[in-house]
């Protein structure tokens, strides 16, 4: 049994074994964990390195327009008449409705568009409604569901994390027990914040620097929690 005047270079061996190795495998997840957001939200803006835009477009979404609006835009504006292309917009923006497909805009696809996107493999067959209505979607980000759903599994998993991250960094010595103590403290508010955020951008892009800051906070923290307890480990000398 560990005893609390044991500080971190007094433990037994096999428990400074037993330490070392959760931490350096933790070390390496939040390592792991940096670069899965950089290969995933952080190419959320088509560009590489995390930004603000790279949170909005994850978490709210891009509401300037759907795919279809960008490609009657860009490089399809010239496929149909202008008076086309604005009515397909029209419809995109006002929901993509199915009352309005066969009368109005199915013939304007079939005349314009089911040429090449009814027939050529690999390009999405707008011949379809459901097609249709898959590329006339407003992006609106992370659904709710998904929001639920992986905030549920990062707080129960996360905290584990930095219980026993805490519990170690406890018996270390040199700091002020209130410094200690919010040092501990730090990475479970920093990940409170990080998902409330998460909600929170989804309602309104402005808090999107929020999940940046939780995230730099609870890493900052347990990083020097982390190499605090494995220095004193091994590095510090034992004074008897």
């Amino acid at each position: 049994m560990l005893e609390r005047s044991h500080t971190l270079n007094q433990l037994p061996l096999p428990i400074k074994a037993l330490f070392t190795g959760y931490l350096l495998v933790i070390g390496l997840g939040l390592i792991m964990a940096g670069a899965q957001i950089l290969l995933t939200h952080g190419l959320a803006d088509g560009k590489p390195g995390l930004s603000v835009d790279d949170i909005v477009y994850s978490y709210y979404g891009d509401r300037s327009g759907s795919k279809l609006e960008m490609k009657l835009n860009g490089s399809m504006q010239d496929k149909a008449p202008h008076e086309a292309n604005l009515t397909l917009i029209k419809w995109a923006r006002e929901g993509a409705q199915e009352s309005e497909w066969q009368p109005r805009i199915k013939p304007i696809v079939d005349q314009y568009c089911a040429s090449c996107h009814a027939h050529i493999p690999g390009l999405p067959n707008l011949s379809s409604l459901s097609e249709m209505q898959a590329v006339a979607k407003i992006d609106t980000g992370a659904a709710w569901s998904t929001l639920a759903r992986v905030s549920h599994i990062h707080l129960f998993g996360i905290a584990f994390i930095f219980f026993f991250v805490g519990l170690i960094f406890s018996y270390a010595q040199g700091f002020h027990p209130v410094l200690k103590a919010l040092l501990i403290f730090t990475p479970f508010a920093f990940l409170i914040l990080d998902i409330a955020a998460w909600w929170l951008t989804k309602m309104h892009p402005g808090f999107a620097w929020l999940v940046i800051l939780g995230g730099i906070g609870y890493t900052l923290a347990s990083s020097i929690m982390i190499f605090t307890s494995l220095y004193q480990m091994w590095l510090l000398r034992r004074r008897d």
